[in-house]
């Protein structure tokens, strides 16, 4: 009966807002999206990697992979109507140096979309590894870059077969020029174009209003709707809006109880459903992709009791002080400091000013837990090795992931306040993408 109701409550839902459904209204047809996530990367070939490349010495990035088991970098860089690599696909980007533009090719049997051109003739020379060693020793680098990395998983795409076939090829006083490009794969994964910051405020606010959507009295019925209920009420929406998530949603609650809360079962996927009833603050973790960027939000809400009008205040002060958190966390963002730098500074002041703090922030993008400097880990609040030690750059973007343990009064416990929003890091100001949340959404 109680999946019946809910089914109902769906479909009701959809009925009601077929013809008027502001948020579908706002997401691109596919063909659109695919010419602006063509232009992000037209755009970042000329005004992010050149700099980068500066930044890091290399001169010549050589970035390999193979159809349905793509470099993770690769991903990033073909073309929007092509999903996956096509055979082998090997793009070369060099950078000539005296502020020429770079210059791109693809050693495939295909053009690369309209940024890397073909530079291989599979009829004339069979060989493919040979015209890569031919144009490399044409260009004559100082330095060339292999996604290889032992920490930063998203920077280390190339396979084992791969990386022989390419050293097989090369003259060994070549091949001397090779070093990891682990800091180039970083920082272009991890540094936003402003064309893409033009865009991703609203990529934020569709995620925010599709949580709205799932915490309303539309969806939730106390005493009958279940926290699994909501999450695959919000899987469903994602599909109808066309758009897909890169995990899948987490929902739980806290109440007036007595049990103590428990950080791993809130985040497990197996646990009971809960049902909802009056007076439970929900807790949701749920992210989109769009555009080709990713979205990673938590967010609260409160369900009223009958009569109620507001949530009880020592809730709405417990979301002040994680509010607070934010603040204390994003004050310390400074280019060249280092994750594990700013995780011990905000952990210290915010125990210092009475909080109860857990910081587990991440950076954001093209992948949802991004490469960039790790700001702790749930379980590794005394910093995280290697990637806790990598600096802040400025034009990034990070989730910013915390938790404050907050004793309310009236529930006679302490209750956990987790919170997630996307914030952009300009290299002087930390701003969230979208607003960040300041007042519990309300379920009446």
């Amino acid at each position: 009966m109680k999946n019946l109701i809910m089914i109902l409550n769906i479909i009701f839902f959809f009925i009601t807002n077929a013809n008027a459904d502001e948020l579908k209204n706002r997401v691109m047809a596919m063909k659109d999206r695919a010419e602006l996530k063509n232009r992000f990367l037209d755009d970042r070939i000329k005004t992010v990697l050149p700099k980068i490349m500066e930044r890091t010495g290399i001169d010549m990035w050589i970035i390999i992979g193979r159809e349905y088991n793509e470099d993770p970098v690769l991903r990033t860089m073909l073309p929007a109507n092509w999903i996956n690599a096509r055979r082998r696909t090997i793009l070369v980007i060099y950078n000539p140096g005296n502020n020429l533009p770079l210059e791109t090719f693809a050693i495939a049997r295909y053009d690369v979309g309209k940024i890397f051109k073909k530079a291989w003739d599979p009829e004339q020379n069979p060989d493919q590894y040979d015209a890569l060693s031919k144009l490399i020793i044409q260009k004559n680098p100082t330095k060339i870059g292999l996604n290889q990395s032992n920490y930063f998983a998203q920077a280390d795409g190339l396979t084992s077969t791969e990386y022989q076939l390419f050293k097989k090829s090369l003259p060994r006083k070549v091949f001397k020029k090779v070093v990891s490009a682990e800091k180039l794969a970083i920082g272009w994964l991890e540094t936003r174009s402003k064309l893409e910051m033009d865009y991703y405020p609203d990529i934020c606010k569709i995620a925010h209003d599709i949580i709205k959507e799932g915490f309303s009295s539309k969806i939730v019925k106390p005493g009958v709707t279940t926290t699994d209920d909501i999450v695959w009420w919000y899987r469903e929406r994602i599909r109808d809006l066309k758009l897909i998530t890169w995990f899948h949603p987490t929902v739980d609650l806290q109440r007036s109880d007595d049990s103590e809360f428990d950080f791993l079962s809130a985040f497990s996927k197996s646990k009971e459903e809960n049902v909802i009833y009056h007076g439970d603050l929900l807790h949701v973790d749920f992210g989109i992709t769009y555009l080709g960027l990713n979205t990673d939000t938590q967010q609260l809400a409160y369900v009223l009791h009958d009569g109620e009008t507001d949530a009880p205040d020592g809730l709405k002060n417990a979301l002040k002080i994680g509010n607070n958190l934010q603040d204390i966390l994003t004050n310390e963002f400074i280019v060249g400091k280092t994750g594990n730098e700013i995780l011990e500074i905000a952990l210290n002041k915010a125990k210092s000013s009475g909080i109860k703090p857990q910081i587990y922030t991440h950076p954001i993008g093209y992948y949802g837990h991004g490469s960039g400097p790790t700001i702790g880990m749930w379980d590794q609040q005394d910093g995280v090795p290697v990637n806790g030690d990598y600096p802040l750059y400025a034009n990034t973007a990070f989730s910013i992931e915390l938790n404050a343990k907050v004793f309310v009064k009236s529930w006679n416990k302490e209750i956990a306040i987790m919170l997630e929003e996307d914030a952009f890091f300009d290299g002087e100001n930390t701003r969230y993408i979208d607003p960040r949340q300041t007042s519990l959404i309300l379920i009446k």
